[in-house]
């Protein structure tokens, strides 16, 4: 009821279907977007010449506004589904940046790549897609260079089935009954900065990495040590 304690609820780990893929290419995310790119291209600065991988990429569409706010910018854009990937393929072949943005289809649990191999990992909402998160953290810290910048944002469970409501309404309250149901679905699976820092503090990362920096997103950000 409103006003109790909102428990999270998941959903699909993996949109991979053609519908699904198409459905979240078609929702505006370009505020969004745009708002993170900014923010982290504050933390981080311009790219040092090494490589960027974006941990459930989707359509690839935030790698597409950074490799254009960068020019010297070169991400991996890895997704665990088939359908998301082909259509940021398409995206890719159509802006020409086939040479600055690569994609890779894997498990963010399961990342193969070496240790340390990249200048900045970013993610922006894979977390609450997956039951257990511990795991796809854990590989952001593992590939992330020394000196470089973690920086993963998502959304934030609300606090009560109220307020979910509210923050439904007012972001998406013209949109298709099926992107409001999304958002919703997404909003009860989605983690709390306690919960995040919960997650973080046993890999050595300060509770004070990750904050609240909307309404209904938490940000995770830090620098690894040399």
């Amino acid at each position: 009821m409103a006003g109790s304690e909102l428990a999270r609820i998941l959903e699909v780990e993996l949109m991979d279907t053609s519908a699904e893929a198409d459905g979240y290419d078609a929702m505006d995310h370009s505020v969004v977007n745009a708002r993170f790119v900014a923010d982290f291209l504050a933390e981080h600065g311009s790219s040092r010449g090494g490589w960027y991988i974006d941990i459930g990429t989707g359509t690839a569409l935030i790698p597409l506004v950074l490799a254009m706010a960068d020019r010297k910018a070169r991400i991996i854009a890895l997704d665990g589904a088939s359908h998301m990937l082909k259509v940021a393929s398409q995206h890719i072949s159509a802006a020409r940046l086939q040479d600055r943005i690569l994609v890779l289809r894997q498990d963010a649990k399961r990342i193969e790549s070496e240790d340390g191999q990249f200048e900045a990992v970013i993610s922006n909402s894979i977390v609450h897609h997956i039951p257990e998160p511990t795991a796809a953290i854990r590989e952001m810290i593992r590939i992330l260079m020394p000196g470089g910048t973690l920086f993963v944002r998502d959304l934030a469970r609300p606090t009560d089935a109220r307020r979910l409501s509210e923050i439904v309404e007012k972001y998406a309250a013209d949109a298709p009954p099926i992107a409001k149901a999304m958002f919703s679905e997404s909003l009860h699976a989605a983690l709390t900065t306690t919960e995040v820092a919960d997650i973080v503090k046993p890999m050595g990362l300060p509770g004070s990495t990750v904050a609240m920096t909307s309404d209904r997103h938490w940000t995770l950000v830090w620098r690894k040590p040399f």
